[in-house]
């Protein structure tokens, strides 16, 4: 079912990276083994590429390989449970994931010359979608560690009621 948000989330028309691919990596990271966290933002990404389209196998390694480090980001963030932690995790996944394809589009990529310049150019130029990046990671995160303190607190309920 998460898959399936995420995956309409990217393919319904949206501002440029907002999206909850890479809170979905750090909550399946912080709440799930290391493989299963993996596979959930992945086929989220595959599925919904499979509709929009494929840029080029660089890139994708790229994306893909950032929300694989944002699930051990999760991990490392999930270790304990305080907003805090959580928060600082959304912030260092916006943060890897801008760097890392930032960094690709430079290095792969024709629209900036392979200098220390061209790569301070590739980054200012990709601010905007690192904005919205920030932006979509803190709203999901929100919303996905949330809906979780809210179901545990639910379920934590019924089970009292019940016993």
């Amino acid at each position: 079912m998460i898959i399936l948000a995420a995956v309409i989330a990217r393919i319904m028309p949206h501002p440029a990276n907002f999206t909850p691919v890479g809170a979905l990596a750090l909550f399946s990271g912080a709440r799930m083994s290391v493989r299963k966290a993996f596979i959930l933002p992945i086929a989220a990404m595959i599925i919904s590429d499979m509709v929009i389209g494929f840029d080029n196998w660089a890139m994708r390694i790229a994306v893909y390989g950032s929300f694989g480090l944002i699930c051990l980001v999760g991990k490392i963030a999930g270790r304990k449970n305080s907003i805090g932690r959580i928060v600082l995790g959304a912030l260092a996944a916006s943060v890897l994931f801008y760097l890392i394809t930032n960094g690709a589009v430079w290095l792969t990529g024709t629209l900036y010359p392979k200098t220390v310049a061209g790569l301070g150019q590739c980054l200012v130029m990709g601010l905007p979608f690192f904005r919205n990046t920030l932006l979509g990671d803190l709203t999901y995160t929100g919303l996905f560690f949330g809906a979780d303190a809210v179901a545990k607190k639910i379920l934590s309920r019924e089970a009292i009621i019940e016993g």
